[in-house]
């Protein structure tokens, strides 16, 4: 789930082992693509958030909605994967963007697939060589998509668990973001109601690592209250730092959480939604 820079360094050259670059900006269009070619780790394929992880955008399902699996699958292929693959995603923001693509890799039905403790500034930081160069083309993969439905929840599916008090939506943006004081990004301020807040970079380090499983454990299992894994549904702005927190909780051993991958920018689109604020 997690690789270390020494890991990845001890097997850069290994034929079945493919990292892709998820760096991207929210603000800042085709940010991403400039620093890649600017430097990347050697052999690194780019993973553009709002084409490879992302699909199409109706003005219903958010800001990043899923892509189809085959096509998610398409551009694994073009890259070399197949189901023996070891994928590693990374990014330079702590791994929001890297766990959306180690998401999206178990969603389809891939299980060799980890993200770079404290992505690309941690491997600068421990000596390891950068290059601007082309990574060379491989060899076409093939993956069948076994698609892991369980993973995920729909707008009416949180709706219903809401009301019944069966879920625990757990909204990763910054505290201002979810209190309402503050929007950025979408056209409504607020959060889902019910909702608890929990800032995914409160699971990281200085060096933007990921802390350790057990102060995490504990952390999350007091945050859970008493809620069983399966029973938690990540969110966020548009399903992207959502992914962090449920790789935390999968570091920290409390497997089985979702995703809500619309999460507030597909929520608002609906204004018979409730919206919550404080």
């Amino acid at each position: 789930m997690l690789i270390s820079p020494d890991e990845l360094r001890d097997h850069l050259e290994d034929c079945d082992w493919i990292v892709f670059d998820c760096r991207h900006d929210l603000f800042v269009e085709g940010k991403g693509a400039q620093l890649y070619r600017e430097n990347h780790i050697p052999g690194a394929y780019f993973a553009p958030v709002d084409t490879a992880l992302s699909g199409e955008k109706t003005g219903q399902n958010g800001r990043h909605p899923l892509p189809k699996p085959e096509a998610f699958a398409e551009f694994l292929e073009t890259n070399g994967v197949t189901p023996f693959t070891q994928i590693v995603a990374y990014d330079d923001v702590g791994g929001q963007y890297a766990a959306r693509l180690w998401w999206m890799a178990r969603w389809i039905g891939l299980t060799k697939v980890g993200v770079l403790d404290g992505g690309l500034p941690k491997w600068i930081a421990k000596g390891y060589a950068v290059t601007a160069d082309t990574s060379l083309p491989r060899d076409r993969g093939r993956i069948e998509v076994h698609l892991d439905s369980s993973s995920l929840v729909t707008s009416a599916e949180v709706s219903r668990g809401i009301d019944k008090g069966k879920l625990l939506v757990i909204d990763a943006r910054a505290p201002e973001r979810f209190r309402g004081e503050t929007e950025p990004i979408d056209a409504v301020a607020g959060h889902i109601p019910s909702a608890q807040n929990r800032f995914f970079k409160t699971n990281l380090n200085a060096d933007l690592t990921l802390r350790s499983e057990a102060e995490l454990k504990q952390e999350f299992e007091d945050f859970l209250a008493g809620h069983a894994p399966s029973e938690v549904v990540h969110q966020c702005g548009s399903g992207i730092t959502a992914c962090a927190n449920l790789l935390a909780m999968e570091h920290a051993g409390l497997t089985g959480s979702k995703l809500y991958p619309g999460s507030w920018s597909e929520w608002i689109a609906d204004p018979a939604r409730p919206i919550a604020r404080g």
